[in-house]
Parts: C-alpha cells; sequence; structure tokens
C-alpha cells in the first residue's frame, strides 16, 4: 500500500491538495482512503474518507484504562469518571490522527492519503511514536517486565508495594500499539508530500522539512508549489505580486532536489470536485527511497568507521552529538533524536565528527577490549 502524508505551512493548501490528489487517485481507478478532519463529501467518486474523532476516542481510551486499573482506584478511594463528565485533554488529536493512520494501514484499499497537522506539528507528529517507546524502554525495560512472577516475593522481602501488575501489562499495549504506527510511519511506501505557497517562508519551510525529515529517516517525494498565479498581467498590482512570487518560486526549483509540481492559482477557492481535479499533481509517482545512514569501513586507510548521516541544509553550528550507552543522541537545530548505534559502532568508541555538504560523518575508533581479534 502507498501512504502519501501531505503537510505544510499554515495555509499553504495542504488540506485541499490531500483532498485533490486523493480524487486524482480514485479517479485512475485506484481503491483510496482520506485521512482528513476537514475534507468534504466525495459522493460517487469511489473515495473513502476517514476522520479521526479526538473527542470520542479519548473518552474511550480514558474509560478502558480506568475499567482496567479499576481494581488499584478502589484501593485508594478513587472516584471512577464516567463519559459524561470526560472532555478531551490537549494531544488527543495528535494520538487520534496516530491511531488513524494506523488503521489506514490496515485497510484493503491501495493508497492512503493523510491529511497531517501544519509542518512544525506535523514532524513532531511524526517523531512521537518512536520517541515514546524510547521513553517506555527507559523507564520500564523488558528484562523488569519480565521478573514480573518474582514481584509477590521481592515485596515480601523488601517491606515495599512492587509496581502493579496492570502498570505493565498497560506499558506492553502501549509499546505495541506504538510499534504498529511507527512501523507505518517508516515504512519503504510511506512518503511526506511538502506544500507551499511561494513566498519570503516558502525556502525556509522547504529547508526546515528536509532537515526534519531527514533527522527521521522519512522520505520527501514531492514538493508542491500551490497557487501560482498567471506569468502575464496588465495590472500593475497584480504584475508586481506576480514577479515576486516566482523569485521565490524560482528558488524553490533550485533548493528542490526531487520532484517540484507547480499548481496554478483558480482565482477562486475550489468549489467541488472538478476543481480540485484541476489542482491534482501531475502524477504520484514512486515512493522515494529513504535516505542512507550507511557505515562505511576505513580501518585499513585510517583505522576509523565512518557513520555516514544526512542531513540536508544542516549547520555546523546547529549541531550537537553525545554518545551514551548504545545510543547517539543527534541535535540538529529544533530537532533531536536518540538513534540506537548499529552492532558494529557500539564496539567502538567516537573519536570525531565533521559536516560535509550536508553529510554528517561520525568516526568511531574500535574498542580493542571490544572489537573481535582476528588469528
Amino acid at each position: 500500500m502507498r501512504i502519501i502524508l501531505v503537510t505544510g505551512p499554515g495555509g499553504a493548501g495542504r488540506t485541499t491538495l490531500a483532498a485533490a490528489t486523493a480524487l486524482a487517485e480514485a479517479r485512475s481507478g485506484r481503491q483510496v482512503l482520506l485521512v482528513s478532519e476537514d475534507a468534504g463529501p466525495f459522493p460517487g467518486e469511489g473515495l473513502r474518507v476517514l476522520r479521526p474523532q479526538p473527542a470520542a476516542d479519548f473518552r474511550r481510551e480514558f474509560l478502558a484504562l480506568q475499567d482496567r486499573s479499576s481494581a488499584a482506584l478502589d484501593l485508594l478511594g478513587a472516584a471512577p469518571f464516567e463519559d459524561a463528565e470526560l472532555t478531551e485533554l490537549p494531544g488527543s488529536r495528535q494520538f487520534a490522527l496516530l491511531r488513524a493512520l494506523r488503521d489506514a494501514a490496515a485497510g484493503d484499499h491501495e493508497v492512503a492519503v493523510v491529511d497531517l497537522p501544519p509542518l512544525p506539528e506535523a514532524l513532531a507528529l511524526l517523531a512521537l511514536p518512536g520517541q515514546l517507546r524510547r521513553y517506555l524502554r527507559r523507564l520500564l525495560p523488558q528484562e523488569r517486565q519480565a521478573a514480573r512472577a518474582l514481584r509477590p516475593m521481592l515485596a515480601q522481602l523488601a517491606g515495599v508495594p512492587m509496581p502493579a501488575q496492570w502498570l505493565y501489562e498497560t506499558t506492553a499495549r502501549w509499546e505495541a500499539e506504538l510499534e504498529a504506527v511507527q512501523a507505518v510511519v517508516e515504512a519503504p511506501d510511506t512518503t511526506v508530500r511538502l506544500v507551499l505557497e511561494p513566498g519570503p517562508g516558502a525556502a525556509p519551510a522547504l529547508r526546515t522539512a528536509r532537515l526534519g525529515l531527514a533527522v527521521q529517516r522519512l522520505a520527501l517525494d514531492a514538493v508542491v508549489a500551490n497557487r501560482i498565479l498567471p506569468a502575464a498581467s496588465e495590472d500593475p498590482w497584480l504584475a508586481g505580486l506576480t514577479a515576486e512570487q516566482h523569485r521565490h518560486l524560482a528558488e524553490l526549483r533550485t533548493a528542490t532536489t526531487g520532484e517540484l509540481y507547480e499548481l496554478p492559482h483558480l482565482g477562486r477557492a475550489p468549489r467541488g470536485a472538478e476543481d480540485l481535479v484541476l489542482l491534482a499533481p501531475a502524477r504520484t509517482g514512486k515512493a522515494a527511497p529513504v535516505p542512507e545512514w550507511a557505515v562505511e569501513d576505513r580501518r585499513e586507510e585510517d583505522g576509523v568507521l565512518v557513520w555516514h548521516i544526512p542531513l540536508p541544509g544542516a549547520v555546523k553550528e546547529e549541531l550537537s552529538l553525545v554518545r551514551r550507552g548504545d545510543e547517539l543522541l543527534l541535535t540538529v537545530g529544533a530537532f533531536r533524536r536518540g538513534v540506537p548505534l548499529p552492532g558494529a559502532l557500539r564496539r567502538c568508541t567516537v573519536s570525531g565528527a565533521g559536516l560535509v555538504d550536508g553529510d554528517l560523518r561520525v568516526r568511531f575508533t574500535p574498542d580493542p577490549g571490544l572489537w573481535p581479534r582476528t588469528p
């Protein structure tokens, strides 16, 4: 299944573009699912729409958790909540969208188009499953859960209560759900499409998107320059706006390394399916390859292994690297990620790093005490 995640700065037209892309795919004969809170109905178009329901989703999950924890809550004397009392908390929208993304991948359609939030929120959303899984593994590691059969005896010996069984069961369930969502986000056939309106903020938004997606090892399959004004106009006021827009469009053409679609301004808001067809990219193409983080063996030449991490648009002043155990904590501007080290690099020490044309090269020196010795 192909999954196309559509995002862009607020007001750039990402929801319209997501609907147009889904409609074009449906009219080409494919089974298509559009995931969007705001997309309208498409009667007779062979296109299904899945609308995340944050409020209902939050109430359902909260009540289920409360029910599973009833024994512990009774011991504490807590009064349970009823459905009518609950209102969604901040963050509910993001989790509802992630569950919708997981459900979309489980359907029988050929293409799923997902209308993501504006760019900064979308980048944080795509990183969320991996981040939460990392936190859960650190706070409640699997080896601690595996010893749950010993907890009653340990509680008697220590004289203090051990964590309740429901906590570990809930953690395991969250881990499984987050793993399923992360697998969808990082699947080879999942790509991100960026919608921009050419203007002063377009090139910085493109740089932010490329860098944020590269940190998460996700592919940007295309950039859509939306609402392009006609190049020729006799109106001096419109001609000035057009000239400025086309200057920024030229910047996008230079900065875009993949496909760039240029869509016209209709002169009005889209009024129906026929207008949306005019705004669909010429083709969806194939999924772009995920940037490879390759390990180069330079032991014979320089005595080191070099880990190549592609970070397009990164600058040295915004970079930070910290080795912590078997992880490399990578910070690039506003983006941060804990990256597990490949097996060979875990037996090495970090001996330096350099940034060359968007390629972060981290040098590792084999630790003689850990590296296998040749006979």
